[in-house]
């Protein structure tokens, strides 16, 4: 009869296992997280909603960046990464040394790239109302706009999208 021997997993491997699913985790939950500054996009919550409604001529438009909001979750996810990663480096006080020095370094890397996930091409609309006033608007660069187009704003519960008219 055979015998099975039970097999133990160390714990470099269970944390190694663990650092790979919070990242993964953390990746997957901040794609869902984004919000649209499209013009052309609205959420859930804001169809079957009274809009305003205000129109204009734009008065001149100017290439930006829109940087979506940081949550940390870059950096968490670099710091456990780095901190696994560098606590194989060497052995004793080497080994916890190699540990602190990998989460640092895990946690700046991650942020980093949260930081430059989240950057996207966008567009600053300086609008003449028709009642005179000058009003900018900052929104994804999914629809050109050219100094002289008539356009309407369309406002609602303090976010306001601009769309040609």
């Amino acid at each position: 009869m055979l015998q099975h021997k039970p097999r133990f997993v160390s714990g470099q491997t269970l944390l190694s296992s663990l650092a790979l699913g919070l990242a993964l985790s953390a990746t997957v939950l901040t794609g869902c997280a984004s919000r649209s500054t499209s013009g052309q996009v609205y959420r859930e919550g804001e169809a079957r909603r009274a809009q305003i409604i205000e129109q204009g001529t734009v008065d001149s438009v100017r290439q930006v960046s829109i940087q979506g909001d940081s949550n940390g979750v870059g950096s968490i996810a670099g710091g456990i990464v780095g901190g696994i990663a560098g606590s194989g480096v060497g052995g004793g006080r080497g080994q916890a040394i190699g540990a602190v020095l990998g989460a640092v370094a895990g946690g700046v890397v991650g942020q980093k790239i949260e930081e430059n996930s989240g950057l996207r091409e966008g567009l600053e609309i300086t609008v003449k109302l028709d009642n005179g006033t000058l009003r900018a608007y900052v929104q994804d660069a999914d629809v050109p706009f050219k100094k002289g187009d008539r356009v309407r704003i369309v406002t609602s519960g303090g976010v306001s999208r601009v769309s040609p008219d």
